[in-house]
């Protein structure tokens, strides 16, 4: 997506809704994303930087995608997150990446999602363009089967 779009590469795991980091930290220290989080730096956890602003900078979905491993199923539908304590990293919040990846795509304008179903459809062979007006807990697991069939 991000090399035909990347203003909308941009908006799906660029914020801050999810925890990115271990309970003693949250997200203020987490800049970057990575396989296996080894210091309170970096998260394989969507949308888990500090702020908007910052995860715009640092994130976006082909950087998640790709830093995370995701291709390789890894960190999907579940990221890793820094312990807090030495070296170690944990599971996130369970299907958080999938939530994550899907709340982002609700919060995009309607053009956009027009653009992502378009890309979608693309990706699937006879598929179409539909409209994204809402994500239940079917879409997620929806998404989580696309993904899957991607890699």
């Amino acid at each position: 997506m991000e090399i035909s779009n990347p203003n909308i590469d941009k908006k799906v795991c660029s914020g801050s809704h999810a925890k990115g980091n271990s309970e003693t930290t949250k997200n203020n220290t987490v800049a970057s994303y990575t396989e296996k989080p080894t210091a309170a730096t970096a998260t394989a956890q969507c949308s888990g930087f500090p702020d908007e602003a910052a995860g715009n900078k640092a994130g976006g979905l082909n950087r998640f995608v790709s830093e995370t491993k995701v291709e390789e199923g890894k960190n999907w539908p579940t990221g890793k997150i820094h312990s807090g304590s030495s070296t170690n990293n944990v599971d996130g919040t369970h299907n958080g990446n999938a939530k994550a990846v899907a709340t982002d795509l609700t919060k995009l304008t309607s053009d956009e999602k027009t653009i992502v179903a378009g890309l979608l459809a693309k990706t699937i062979e006879g598929g179409e363009v539909v409209e994204i007006r809402a994500v239940s807990s079917t879409s997620v697991m929806a998404l989580e089967l696309w993904v899957c069939w991607l890699l």
